[in-house]
């Protein structure tokens, strides 16, 4: 069973496979948004969404680049979540991983810039890899 998702915790994939799916069933507006861009500007460069990492689930991966894209609504600037944005953004960077986010706003009315950066992203890992 765990192989399926060799990224998340092999003790929680259950859980974090049935979160995955009901996530991918409830995504916000501006989750949707990204996720068409993606598609759209991406051709070639594969992105999945809702992923589980570990006992965390991304919003967006690009597992090629080991990139995570989180699309972050109002509740993250609550203390309590960005300390725990905080602690995940660092367990992911153990693992290898970048991580970028962008405020549903950002996404909602500039999703061209937010893509703009997505490629610039994509870039620098692509630069480090040489």
């Amino acid at each position: 069973m765990a192989q399926n998702f060799k990224t998340a915790e092999p003790l929680l994939y259950g859980v974090l496979r049935e979160n995955a799916k009901h996530n991918r069933q409830e995504m916000t507006a501006s989750e949707v948004a990204l996720w068409y861009a993606l598609r759209k500007e991406f051709r070639g460069v594969k992105f999945r969404r809702q992923h589980p990492i570990g006992e965390y689930i991304a919003d967006f991966l690009c597992m090629t680049h080991k990139l995570v894209i989180e699309v972050d609504g109002g509740y993250h600037n609550e203390p309590s979540q960005q300390d725990y944005d905080r602690q995940r953004t660092e367990f992911l960077e153990r693992k290898g991983y970048t991580v970028i986010r962008f405020t549903n706003e950002e996404v909602d009315t500039d999703v061209k810039n937010v893509i703009s950066k997505i490629k610039e992203e994509l870039i620098k890992i692509e630069e480090n890899y040489e």
